[in-house]
């Protein structure tokens, strides 16, 4: 298993036709650096794929997430990057509305 601390999400839309080299040259240039034991996230246009850069402290991985209904509740406004809790990405994993998590994992009606 790769232990991720940090985990950040990048709202700009990645082509995800982009390859290791590419994403990580765009977590350098929208984070600053690939920190160690940290996951960036990015999402296609269209938000129902996304892509996943850890540095597990030797070398990064890349993975895809496909959302085979619907689209991942991705910001399109706002911040260009922000950090997310381990329940908020669980919930972002599986197309919930991980931006209402609140107290113990529970989702909020706004």
């Amino acid at each position: 298993m790769i232990r991720v601390d940090v985990v950040w999400l990048a709202a700009e839309p990645l082509d995800m036709r982009a390859g290791t080299e590419a994403v990580l040259a765009r977590v350098v240039n929208v984070f600053g650096a690939a920190r160690s034991l940290h996951a960036y996230l990015f999402a296609n246009w269209r938000a129902n794929r996304m892509k996943v850069l850890v540095h597990d402290g030797i070398g990064v991985w890349v993975v895809t997430r496909p959302l085979n209904t619907g689209r991942f509740m991705w910001p399109r406004e706002g911040s260009a990057t922000m950090t997310l809790s381990r329940s908020q990405l669980d919930a972002l994993m599986l197309g919930l509305p991980w931006q209402r998590i609140g107290e113990a994992g529970v989702i909020m009606v706004l």
